[in-house]
């Protein structure tokens, strides 16, 4: 059985006609018009069928899972607590456990094994031999899409795991994940990076008996289209490796959980209420670096990744988790073509677009409207360049052979000004979309306030209403919008914080 995958995105587009945007799943080396979008996973109930068996095993199914799921998660977390008592977090870190300890922990481990059972996860298949600690200390599994993925860690012993820090104080769950010993990543901490290698590496080459490591090395989730960039700190320790492969092979996905996507409640109902939701866990041979992998962790991530990428059949991807920071600031400031924001660089880069192209600066244009060979003469790039085609249909979902121009230059004064202040988006805004130099009208106003600062119609039509007041005109320039938010603490982050890093403003 294969996996269905569908996937599309939404997003607002055009001034006063909301368009939606959907990206097909294809292949990347392939001359089709859309690219693979790793972090994008819709998936609906459309067949009636499908519906009337979720609704039934809703009622009949569902509430005897949760019961069970409930019970077993609160005995597990119990045993983590009998386990955990008396240790430090020094203790955690600085040497493995034994003893009593070590056997509450496989029980621990145990209990969580029958919950992936009670939760429909009863047909777990393996393929090749799991390698021993003393033979490979770290194991690497890929791809991750999903929280489920955690199947690996409990039917491996534990093993112990690289996790968010924000995950230790998650209920019942974080007292479970700091029970294997957990090398945490503080992603806020600017030494996090140097600190966590170091713990993988005095795990990894440690004499002590120290359970296997087990790193997800692409370090975010996506739909399992294909391989995205490995970080580097499993492959620090230069030791050898083992690769892990996961698979769902299921007739609907309801497991992935990315950027994109259904939410952990719809999934967690989605797959409760399926019979069953079969998992392959594949060990490939065990991984020996060279010299020259042992001196250069990228290219040992590089070559382990092509191995993986063989076994299961999928493509590779240049995609990282800093990606998905760009992406997710995009769609909390509704953005237009906000889901495709990451290709759009990707293929501005392949094509030669840089900053400095006269073309894409933010100006008031005299036509906005264009069609294919006069976007290629706007930002003078060859008609017959394949990336050329594909970066003008992403603005183009429904085929029209026009888009509005006005929306690329928005998406390219993003990602130009990640490291600058939000109001000078705002400001590169109102320099796009403006029909006239004395401002612009409060169908346009609406517009560039929502899709660079996410703000709500309703507070934006507070904002309008204070910022007219005062103006004499019929039309808003951005001066009149900086002085306003000037004068409102809650718009002051917009004045200071970075495209990047500002939050997404919700009130006035």
């Amino acid at each position: 059985m294969t996996e269905n995958h569908q996937f599309s995105s939404q997003d607002t587009s055009v001034v006063g006609i909301e368009k939606h945007q959907r990206n097909t799943n294809m292949d990347p080396k392939s001359e089709n018009l859309h690219l693979i979008n790793p972090f994008v996973h819709k998936m609906e109930l459309i067949d009636p069928l499908d519906k009337v068996k979720t609704a039934v095993f809703t009622v009949l199914l569902l509430p005897f899972r949760v019961f069970v799921i409930c019970l077993l998660l609160l005995l597990a977390w119990f045993l983590a607590c009998i386990g955990l008592y008396g240790l430090t977090e020094e203790d955690l870190r600085s040497r493995p456990m034994k003893g009593w300890r070590r056997t509450i922990q496989i029980m621990t481990a145990a209990v969580m094994r029958f919950l992936f059972m009670a939760g429909s996860f009863h047909r777990v298949q393996f393929k090749g031999d799991w390698a021993p600690p003393k033979e490979a200390p770290i194991l690497v599994v890929a791809p991750h899409s999903s929280f489920f993925d955690s199947i690996v860690v409990v039917l491996l012993g534990p093993p112990a795991v690289v996790a968010k820090a924000e995950t230790a104080s998650l209920p019942f769950f974080g007292k479970l994940i700091n029970y294997t010993q957990p090398i945490y990543v503080w992603r806020d901490d600017p030494n996090s990076r140097q600190n966590t290698i170091k713990a993988i590496k005095e795990r990894a080459n440690s004499p002590e008996d120290w359970p296997q490591i087990i790193i997800f090395p692409e370090g975010t989730c996506t739909n399992r289209s294909c391989l995205i960039t490995f970080k580097n700190g499993a492959f620090y320790p230069g030791v050898p490796i083992q690769p892990v492969c996961i698979r769902y092979p299921n007739v609907r996905d309801t497991v992935t959980w990315t950027w994109d996507g259904p939410g952990v409640l719809k999934l967690l109902w989605l797959t409760l209420t399926q019979v069953h939701s079969a998992c392959e866990i594949e060990f490939l041979p065990i991984y020996v670096p060279s010299q020259e992998e042992k001196e250069n962790a990228k290219l040992y991530a590089h070559n382990v990744r092509n191995v993986m990428s063989k076994a299961l059949g999928l493509p590779i991807s240049d995609y990282t988790y800093d990606d998905c920071k760009i992406l997710t600031r995009a769609k909390e400031m509704n953005l237009p073509f906000a889901s495709s924001i990451i290709d759009i660089e990707k293929l501005r880069k392949s094509i030669g677009l840089k900053e400095t192209n006269i073309d894409e600066k933010p100006v008031m244009l005299p036509k906005y409207e264009l069609d294919y060979i006069e976007f290629c003469q706007k930002l003078e790039i060859p008609q017959n360049h394949s990336h050329a085609r594909k970066l003008f249909s992403l603005f183009d979902p429904e085929s029209s052979g026009v888009i509005d121009f006005r929306n690329y230059l928005l998406c390219t004064q993003f990602l130009m000004k990640l490291n600058q202040p939000l109001i000078d988006l705002v400001k590169s805004a109102f320099e796009i979309y403006q029909n006239d130099s004395n401002g612009v009208s409060c169908e346009i106003f609406y517009f560039i306030i929502r899709h660079t600062l996410g703000v709500p119609d309703e507070v934006i039509h507070l904002i309008y209403s204070q910022i007219a007041k005062q103006s004499s005109q019929e039309l808003i320039t951005f001066d009149d919008f900086a002085k306003y938010a000037r004068g409102k603490a809650e718009f002051s982050k917009i004045f200071t914080e970075n495209v990047d890093s500002c939050e997404k403003l919700k009130q006035v």
